[in-house]
Order: structure tokens, then sequence, then C-alpha cells
């Protein structure tokens, strides 16, 4: 098992990918969405059109989900520091992504 050597370390991303995956997890999962965008029920068709929103910003949690453990588990990666870089950066930005998505279509949802 090779070492990746970056300028920084690749703790860092990972605790990101993993607070930003909570986030979005107890946004979607949780109710955070609906209670933040749809309080008290909001209007009749709220909830359900935060759903399709969720649908949505899920394609982007999968990609940032399957770029995250690739980087980890992909042998070729964990011995280029550049790919995972590279696969570690398309995780966080395909979170950032999905909690935008998430937030945007809330915010329309209403």
């Amino acid at each position: 098992m090779g070492r990746v050597r970056l300028r920084f370390s690749p703790i860092i991303p990972t605790i990101a990918s993993f607070l930003l995956a909570a986030l979005w997890g107890l946004s979607v999962f949780a109710g955070w969405g609906v209670e933040a965008f749809c309080p008290g029920g909001g209007p009749e068709n709220c909830p359900q059109r935060l759903g399709m929103v969720s649908t949505v910003s899920g394609l982007f949690a999968v990609l940032a989900a399957c770029s995250t453990a690739g980087a980890w588990l992909v042998p070729t990666a964990r011995r280029d520091a550049r790919a995972f870089g590279w696969l570690m950066g398309v995780g966080v930005a395909a979170w950032i992504t999905a909690e935008g998505v998430l937030f945007l279509g809330g915010m329309l949802a209403r």
C-alpha cells in the first residue's frame, strides 16, 4: 500500500467530504430540509417539490460518494498523489454542488 504525498494532509478533504455528506444526509433523510424550507407544512406541494429537488441533488451526492470512496479504495489513486487529489477534489466539489442544488431548490420550492 503506497503512501500519498500531498502538500496538505489527505485527512482534510476526507473530513470535509464526511461533514458535507452528513449535512446532506440530515437535510434529505432526517427532515432538516423540509423543516427549513417548508415550516409547518408550508404551501400545499412544498414537501413534494422538495422531494424532487432531493432526488436531483442525490445524483451529485452519489458522484461525490463514489469519488471520495474511489480516492481511498482504488490502489492506483492511493499510490498517485495527483489521481488522489483529483478524485478528492471532484468529491468535495460534487458535495458542494449537491448542497447547493438542495438549497436553491428548497428556496424555489417555497
